[in-house]
């Protein structure tokens, strides 16, 4: 049996009287491209958010590897090796493009962000290797040349690569995607999902949302949907889509 890298158990959050997850359960094993889904207001950002720190689940608890992660804060999440980009994007437009991929860097290195902003005599040396590393991945994600860029001036969808190189440069075990194909075109869409394949193949476990159905049913191994806070259904993409539930819930909403 393979041992699961994460789990989520019994998870609920409510905000007063407001049930926005109730009882979730589910598992991701290591090497898997895992999807989340289901309408608007389903519950699927408050999920990413209390597993990676932002909220804090009212009950339930999560598994990261052999580590019980659910009172940890934000940051001792992604130092424990989960990494997210978010539905808006939320990169420091005012810095180049290598800079914000050397924040993300920051994270695993010894010398911390305080370092890479005062650039003691200390930090230099392995100021110099996190440059190169950060260059190495916005090659990684299509972004060659573009390192001297300001984030802001990147084309939309360059700006989406951006945010994942920058979670990926903390060297996260388990990449948390929140809607990564939002406002792309076709063309876009068909080299992120390429990207993200990828990703995994080079050993990172990823858990997308995501509203497009090219991308879950084209990558993903295995697809929770959620409606109204609840999970409705768990399999293999195909066997999601034939879902009666799911197809009344979400897909059926599509047409």
């Amino acid at each position: 049996m393979i041992a699961m890298l994460l789990l989520a158990q019994n998870i609920s959050k409510s905000f007063g009287g407001l049930k926005a997850l109730q009882d979730i359960s589910f598992g991701l094993e290591p090497g898997q491209i895992f999807g989340l889904i289901g309408p608007n207001g389903a519950g699927k950002t408050t999920l990413f958010n209390c597993l990676t720190g932002s909220y804090k689940a009212s009950l339930g608890r999560f598994v990261f590897g052999n580590e019980d992660i659910t009172d940890f804060s934000d940051v001792k999440i992604a130092q424990t090796g989960i990494s997210r980009t978010f539905q808006n994007i939320r990169l420091f437009k005012e810095m180049t493009a290598l800079e914000n991929v050397m924040v993300g860097r920051h994270a695993r290195s010894r010398t911390g962000l305080w370092g890479a902003l005062s650039r003691g005599k200390n930090t230099r040396a392995v100021e110099r290797e996190l440059r190169q590393k950060s260059l190495t991945l916005l090659d990684y994600v299509g972004l060659y040349g573009a390192g001297q860029s300001l984030a802001k001036n990147l084309p939309y969808g360059h700006q989406r690569r951006l945010e994942i190189a920058r979670a990926l440069a903390a060297e996260p075990g388990l990449l948390c995607l929140d809607e990564p194909a939002a406002g792309m075109n076709p063309s876009e869409v068909s080299e992120l999902m390429s990207l993200i394949r990828r990703i995994r193949d080079d050993g990172t476990t990823v858990l997308l949302i995501e509203h497009h159905m090219k991308v879950v049913m084209g990558i993903c191994d295995r697809v929770l949907v959620l409606d109204s806070g609840s999970k409705i259904a768990e399999g293999s993409p195909r066997e999601v889509q034939n879902d009666d539930k799911v197809i009344e819930a979400y897909l059926g909403r599509q047409g």
